[in-house]
């Protein structure tokens, strides 16, 4: 299994665009009021214009909170070990954490 920082972290990603509602630039320009209320109870869009990305709306959080939501989804995808331990060492961190 590969467990890197980046392919954990772009799958979260596209987990989140998947279920994330999209929101074409112009429907956004005409009914702002009604989106922003939706982003004050917690509803993130994404923003497009002919079919393509262009921004995220989301809620504001503090940086604390945000690192700290970040973390907690990915609790339970990592191994740890210890690095302390000199190489060639015996390492049993995944039996810990599978």
């Amino acid at each position: 299994m590969d467990y890197s920082v980046h392919k954990i972290c772009t799958e979260i990603t596209f987990q989140l665009e998947v279920t994330m509602p999209q929101v074409n630039i112009t429907e956004f320009r005409n009914h702002l009021p009604h989106y922003m209320k939706q982003v004050q109870n917690g509803v993130e869009f994404l923003i497009t214009s002919h079919g393509k990305k262009i921004a995220r709306l989301v809620p504001e959080s503090d940086a604390v909170t945000e690192a700290h939501n970040r973390l907690m989804k990915l609790r339970g995808t990592m191994i740890k070990g210890d690095i302390i331990e000199p190489a060639g060492g015996e390492w049993h961190a995944d039996a810990d954490n599978l």
